[in-house]
């Protein structure tokens, strides 16, 4: 996401705002009011298997052809897109999905944990082939390093079951927020200030300092919708056992991409990787695994920024 100032209210500031709390998981989900966000919890989700493409894997560089590895630099937590798991193995969407690219370009893919915001900086100085932490593909962006887009992601709301909210609507509701996030800085208070300019009651925010705790407020009942970061939402309605759902469509998408030097092949080594995954399915299997499948795309491309 964007780690420089936020001027607008986009999802491009989204998980710079998280990473100031440090607790950026969904967590588990539990009914005895109790909320935890350790970086292991989560699903067990069975890899999806796939097969090299020869004609694909021959577009490579040749210092990843002869070396085996495709080494990517990652930022963590961010669940469900990368954490670590019970036994410290960075796992997530993301990482599953690398991986189906590196089976597909006949490598192993290599993830090293790196600061945020060193790494664009550490590919462009060639310490990583690719920068992936569920970056947002900005113009700015842009202009340091060339992108592959696999996803799009946004805000989205969530609701009880059988107990519809209107995000454009939501006038007097108790809505759940992380702390620090655009949910709760920018765009649940601009909801609420409309509500106030047309003389209905605001909206009653109530932030958590983590997400897992503004989650289990909502499975409890304690506030009528939440809104996050739509793979969070996507993540945490997943893992509720049917007692929250969607709350309206995702908006303010934006493209993650998959960040590699400028002017390097790989971008376009990686866009026909990921639109192979697209065609045949996997794709959609490995979104659907984790529960992310609204933000799935159906076109891959290099450098796909909307801002």
């Amino acid at each position: 996401m964007w780690r420089a100032a936020v001027s607008d209210r986009s999802f491009l500031g989204r998980r710079a705002l998280r990473a100031a709390t440090g607790a950026l998981a969904a967590g588990a989900l539990v009914l005895t009011g109790c909320t935890t966000n350790t970086e292991d919890t989560g699903p067990s989700v069975a890899k999806v298997q796939v097969d090299k493409v020869d004609e694909i894997a021959a577009q490579l560089p040749d210092k990843i052809k002869q070396s085996g590895r495709l080494v990517v630099g990652v930022n963590i937590p961010y669940q469900p897109n990368e954490y670590k798991d019970a036994s410290g193995r960075i796992v997530g969407f993301d990482v599953d999905l690398m991986d189906a690219i590196a089976s597909v370009l006949g490598v192993k893919a290599e993830y090293l944990e790196s600061a945020f915001e060193k790494i664009i900086p550490s590919i462009q100085a060639g310490t990583y082939d690719v920068g992936m932490s569920s970056i947002t593909d900005s113009k700015e962006r842009e202009q340091q390093v060339d992108f592959t887009t696999y996803f799009n992601a946004g805000i989205q709301w969530a609701q009880q079951k059988g107990k519809p909210v209107d995000p454009e609507n939501a006038c007097g509701k108790k809505v759940a927020v992380q702390a620090t996030t655009v949910e709760h800085t920018d765009e649940v208070p601009a909801k609420s200030a409309k509500c106030v300019a047309a003389g209905k009651p605001a909206i009653d925010i109530k932030s958590f300092d983590e997400q897992s705790a503004a989650t289990n407020a909502l499975v409890l009942g304690q506030v009528d919708a939440m809104s996050a970061d739509s793979p969070v939402t996507a993540y945490a309605i997943k893992q509720s056992g049917g007692k929250i759902e969607n709350a309206g469509p995702v908006f303010d998408s934006a493209p993650y991409g998959w960040a590699v030097p400028k002017g390097a092949p790989l971008a376009a080594v990686l866009q026909k990787a990921v639109q192979h995954l697209i065609d045949t399915g996997k794709y959609a299997e490995i979104t659907k695994n984790w529960g992310v499948q609204e933000g799935a795309i159906t076109k891959s491309v290099v450098n796909g920024a909307v801002s």
